[in-house]
């Protein structure tokens, strides 16, 4: 029985890859064929400015990437030419930026997602990316927490002028020898 003998060019390239999906947590897999440079450039610059990347990657080497980081479930979304959003923050942005280019561009589909530590099909992905993100849901808790004060101080300012204004009705009333 022979080894088999992995060529070192394949060895660096799912190295390099290794390096590129480094501090990445959250995936999203989607197929661009069809899909001209142009409308490649303008995804790829709409998901720069949410800290992401659009990188077309081989099959075979993204899945050996995904086994040593011990994400399992995704070989059914390597397959055909695949391209992967790379979110380095947050995923919600970038799942609604896919979401959202997909519609204007029927050849980029959407094949799935690794995201949180789930594995996410095509309508997860899609429904992930209408749940408000995470600066929408801390200002949603922000305002939900500072009503309460705010309603306070209304009451206790309404307390205080209807004080002032009974007081001053009254000073009237003395003064005008009531």
């Amino acid at each position: 029985m022979s080894e088999k003998k992995i060529q070192p060019a394949k060895i660096e390239a799912v190295a390099d890859l290794e390096k590129q999906f480094e501090g990445v947590n959250d995936y999203i897999f989607a197929s661009y064929r069809g899909m001209t440079v142009e409308q490649l450039f303008t995804l790829r610059r709409q998901l720069r400015k949410e800290n992401a990347e659009f990188k077309v990657v081989k099959n075979n080497f993204a899945k050996i990437v995904f086994r040593n980081r011990k994400a399992d479930g995704l070989d059914g979304y390597l397959v055909g030419p695949t391209a992967v959003a790379l979110a380095r923050k947050d995923s919600g942005p970038v799942a609604k930026i896919l979401v959202e280019f997909a519609k204007e561009v029927p050849t980029l589909e959407l094949k799935g997602g690794y995201i949180g530590g789930g594995v996410f099909d095509a309508k997860q992905v899609e429904a992930f990316s209408k749940l408000p993100g995470k600066n929408e849901l801390l200002s949603m808790l922000m305002g939900t927490m500072k009503a309460p004060a705010q309603n306070m101080v209304f009451a206790l300012n309404g307390v205080a002028s209807k004080l002032v204004r009974t007081l001053a009705a009254y000073g009237e009333k003395k003064a005008s020898g009531e």
